[in-house]
């Protein structure tokens, strides 16, 4: 067997407890690697139906679709099926977030001799990064929600929103089912941690 430094190693010298432990996980492996070309097949299957469908609409109505296509959900006849398409714009922020985190920072400083320290906890997590050295955007936008009045707060708030670039776009469909036109969606889960 080939070990982890690419070395062979006669079989008879592998513990009985690796070579499990190895068949194990190739066996896995085996099932994620044709899961993941079946949601490949399935995803382009969706986004094919989609667009012929799309496009016999056009075709009855005498229009032509160009662009990009957005959000959208379509019902089966009975309402107890949902396809949804969600398009959703990735945003990455520039070094501008640097300056509104330093004229923030300057506002604290000032003001933490008169605030609570929960408040000074709330805008501080605001500018941490998680573990993949991310911003939390949703915390940085309940900031510039704050109706303060301080020409720094008011400039780190505008550097916040010119740190903002579009920098691609996601595209994510939802299945959903219920048992009646009354009843409540379900999700079709198709995300292994949820399963």
């Amino acid at each position: 067997m080939r070990n982890g430094k690419g070395a062979l190693v006669p079989l008879d010298l592998v513990k009985a407890q690796d070579q499990l432990r190895d068949e194990t996980v190739r066996k896995i492996i085996g099932h994620a690697l044709a899961l993941q070309d079946q949601v490949a097949r399935f995803k382009k299957h969706v986004f094919d139906d989609l667009e012929a469908y799309e496009d016999l609409l056009a075709q009855e109505y005498g229009a032509t679709l160009g662009g990009a296509k957005g959000n959208k959900s379509l019902l089966s006849f009975d309402t107890c099926f949902k396809v949804s398409v969600a398009v959703a714009d990735q945003i990455d922020c520039g070094p501008e977030l640097q300056i509104a985190k330093a004229l923030v920072d300057e506002c604290m400083i000032e003001w933490a001799a008169t605030s609570r320290i929960e408040i000074q906890a709330i805008i501080t997590s605001a500018f941490n990064t998680d573990k993949e050295g991310k911003i939390n955007r949703a915390e940085i936008v309940k900031l510039t929600k704050l109706d303060i009045d301080d020409t720094r707060w008011l400039s780190a708030m505008r550097a916040i929103k010119d740190a903002e670039h579009v920098v691609g776009k996601a595209t994510y469909v939802r299945c959903h089912q219920r048992d009646a036109a009354d009843k409540p969606w379900k999700h079709i889960t198709i995300d292994l941690a949820k399963a």
